[in-house]
């Protein structure tokens, strides 16, 4: 988590220029600095939540965030107050929601505000910052000559734009167990650079109902998954 905060703090301007320089166009990149390192740690949080992480480390995180800021700045009053969301589907900020219909999310959301003041500059700044990354899994199989031949659709999306993984496993179940599609035969992954990725695999499965699983881990480490039942065709 410390190195989560340093990296939120590149995206700090020099907050002492602040009190000798207060024109709009600096107090407005100040401001965009402060909210896009809440981004940052928003980011980082919640990849660290869907890799094994407890729900907490978001609210730990803001709260040092908060603490950090609050120490920079020594000519006036700074501070920054957060909100985690509560409103369902969220609970304390944080909704991961991977499931058996091939739809995927995981999110988190907070809303801020951020008040500066001294004898030159008052700011009095509220913005919400929303990372949610998003994967749908369609899968369709054909058996012919005794194969059965699966494919699978992944798509991608962060903040509802499409995004490129980082990392993607496909999985598919056999005989009551969950296998890697990478190890089945003739398995291919097609990069359409936009977010969507088909695989195609040859698979020895002998019960009617496949079941498939894509695990995706996104350019900002946030992992989410979806489970789906393939569709003969």
């Amino acid at each position: 988590m410390a190195s989560l905060l340093v990296s939120a703090q590149i995206y700090i301007v020099d907050i002492g220029k602040i009190a000798f320089d207060t024109d709009s166009d600096s107090l407005r990149d100040f401001i965009l600095s402060i909210e896009l390192g809440s981004r940052h740690v928003i980011a980082g949080s919640l990849a660290n939540i869907t890799n094994g992480g407890g729900t907490s480390v978001l609210a730990v995180n803001l709260q040092r965030w908060s603490s950090v800021l609050s120490r920079q700045y020594f000519f006036g009053k700074n501070t920054l107050n957060y909100a985690l969301r509560e409103i369902s589907p969220y609970t304390s900020g944080i909704w991961i929601d991977w499931g058996t219909n091939g739809i995927g999310i995981s999110s988190a959301y907070s809303s801020f505000t951020y008040k500066l003041s001294d004898r030159e500059t008052e700011v009095d700044q509220t913005y919400f910052e929303n990372i949610t990354t998003i994967l749908t899994v369609e899968s369709s199989y054909h058996t012919q000559g005794g194969n059965t031949k699966v494919n699978v659709t992944v798509s991608l999306l962060n903040e509802d734009k499409p995004a490129l993984a980082n990392q993607i496993l496909i999985y598919y179940r056999a005989a009551g167990n969950w296998r890697i599609a990478e190890a089945a035969s003739n398995y291919e992954m097609t990069d359409y650079g936009n977010g969507t990725y088909t695989a195609s695999f040859d698979a020895d499965i002998p019960s009617p109902t496949i079941e498939v699983s894509g695990r995706v881990i996104d350019q900002r480490q946030i992992l989410v998954q979806a489970n789906v039942t393939s569709v003969q065709i």
